[in-house]
């Protein structure tokens, strides 16, 4: 007895079976042939000239740098790298800035500028006068100790070299009065004579470097000179 089949049965050996499927679903397949059709192309059944489309994008991304690109080292960057890595130290160097060494005398007094003509305070006398007196010989330890009484404690400039005057004066007074008890017990006077000629043409170097602006600082001074300056309290308050 001969088996009863169904419309759906699509046993390969049955005859009937593209008959059968004609008649339930109709003719979908189309006819498979002629050239190998593109991927990309899908709607290659839609325009004519679709196909010719597909090969130009699939050209284009075979060309792209970034899709298909070489293996490339990170140490030699092209430069038309968008990315590059941020491992890789840059190709070029930074400009350097160069250190300008300060002079030597800037370490040591800051007060390098000619002195000017304004009044000091507290003494009314313009500041390269006053610079100038604190360093005359003979009466420059009178002149430093006014000073050090009368100038107020904004004139840092002024009172520094009036106090390192009235250290230089009373270190001078004293050598020169051991000079002269040698002098006098040797009776030759000869090296106190020495002594007061080199001080006269020190006190007149120092003079002529403070009304030129140029630093001056007596180094075995500092000291002293900045107990001067401590304690000798102005008169004129700020």
């Amino acid at each position: 007895m001969e088996t009863k089949k169904s419309k759906y049965d699509t046993n390969p050996l049955d005859p009937d079976v593209e008959r059968n499927a004609e008649e339930s679903w109709g003719n979908p397949t189309t006819q498979v042939g002629g050239a190998t059709r593109q991927v990309g192309n899908i709607a290659g059944n839609v325009a004519g000239n679709s196909a010719d489309a597909g090969q130009s994008a699939n050209r284009d991304a075979r060309q792209s740098r970034g899709s298909e690109a070489p293996t490339r080292r990170y140490d030699n960057q092209p430069l038309e790298s968008s990315y590059p890595s941020v491992f890789v130290p840059p190709t070029y160097a930074p400009p350097a800035q160069q250190y300008q060494q300060p002079p030597p005398h800037a370490y040591h007094n800051p007060f390098v500028s000619p002195p000017t003509s304004r009044p000091v305070i507290g003494l009314g006398i313009p500041e390269k006068w006053a610079l100038l007196l604190a360093y005359a010989p003979w009466f420059g330890i009178v002149a430093s100790l006014v000073e050090l009484f009368l100038a107020s404690k904004r004139e840092t400039r002024v009172r520094f070299h009036a106090s390192q005057a009235l250290s230089l004066h009373i270190s001078f007074l004293v050598i020169s009065s051991v000079l002269k008890v040698v002098a006098t017990l040797s009776d030759s006077g000869f090296g106190s004579g020495l002594f007061g000629v080199a001080t006269t043409i020190f006190l007149i170097i120092s003079m002529i470097r403070v009304w030129k602006g140029e630093p001056h600082r007596i180094a075995p001074l500092a000291e002293p000179a900045q107990w001067f300056n401590d304690h000798i309290e102005p008169r004129t308050k700020d």
